[in-house]
């Protein structure tokens, strides 16, 4: 069969978005598909694969999305503002409730972050910082700007659900070393936290009148990733949470991928307002049963908006 998809990103987090509201696969074929699109080595690659699909009565569309190692995440916030553009274009509309696998988010069409960028808000929440929710198995309720018991780290973490699980410290500088060591031992499904997570370095910069956060995440199913929009917004909330930022005041979060910008409120909910860039639109061949891909033909390419999103960058 032939599949169509766009090339995108949100914050340099990338992924082929399908339009999978008229196709009917078993789930096995799903993950085989984003095995196979989303692999580096292949001749698509991606953090992972977004799938634009039906809503229902509260919903114009949901969205799901597959890791690149074919594990399905929770929510992907970088890959909601992507979906919701197509889903946008698709339904000509400017707003919409986005349905995802155990929640939703909502999602609204946004003046440009600089001229050129396709800019979405989505704002999500209220998030939890129960242990129970973010999948630790520890004593204590939840965890504050606090050391876990049993993690190899004596670092002081918060632990975020957003819902997809995250642990969030903050350091005087990103060492990448010690962030893929702690990631590679949470993506081994420990005892402590055995349906894995998401950990984040985050540095705090800019100033009491302008704060900036900087965050370098391991991502669940993926590995060290230039870009996480849910562990954009969970530092954001984690920052919030622990007097490092004021609450209800927008913060530049800054990743390798790029910035957008983001804020907390005390009732635990995260709005972020980013870029969600078209690169290149192309179709596939894909062998549902084996997962084999064939032929890949790109019907059109975005170059104005690959220019405009770097342009952006240049000017940070």
């Amino acid at each position: 069969m032939q599949i169509a998809f766009v090339k995108c990103h949100g914050s340099g987090n990338d992924f082929p978005l399908v339009d999978a509201r008229a196709l009917d696969l078993p789930e096995d074929a799903w993950v085989r598909l984003a095995r196979a699109l989303a692999d580096r080595n292949g001749p698509v690659g991606g953090d992972g694969l977004l799938l634009l699909t039906r809503g229902d009565d509260g919903h114009a569309f949901g969205m799901r999305m597959f890791n690149s190692d074919g594990s399905e995440a929770e929510t992907c916030l970088n890959g909601v503002r992507c979906t919701a553009r197509l889903g946008f274009e698709r339904l000509g509309i400017a707003d919409a409730r986005v349905l995802l696998k155990t929640s939703d988010a909502e999602a609204r069409l946004q003046p440009e972050l600089a001229p050129g960028v396709t800019t979405i808000r989505t704002r999500v929440g209220p998030v939890s910082t129960l242990a129970a929710d973010v999948g630790l198995r520890i004593a204590e309720a939840e965890v504050i700007d606090a050391p876990i018991a049993g993690l190899p780290s004596a670092r002081a973490f918060t632990a975020v659900a957003m819902p997809n699980p995250h642990l969030v410290t903050f350091v005087d500088q990103v060492d990448e070393a010690e962030l893929v060591a702690l990631g590679d031992w949470c993506e081994a499904a420990p005892a402590l936290l055995p349906a894995r997570g998401n950990v984040s370095f985050v540095e705090v910069r800019g100033s009491e009148d302008a704060p900036a956060l900087f965050v370098r995440t391991y991502e669940r199913g993926v590995g060290l990733t230039n870009s996480c929009g849910s562990a954009m917004a969970a530092s954001t909330y984690a920052a919030a949470r622990t007097g490092r930022i004021p609450f209800d005041r927008e913060t530049r979060v800054f990743n390798r991928g790029g910035m957008v910008r983001a804020s907390a409120t005390e009732a635990a909910e995260v709005t972020i307002a980013g870029n969600a860039t078209f690169e290149w639109e192309g179709r596939i061949e894909f062998d549902p049963a084996s997962g084999a891909l064939g032929a890949l033909e790109v019907v059109a390419r975005r170059p104005d908006e690959i220019a405009a999103w770097e342009g952006m960058l240049a000017g940070l």
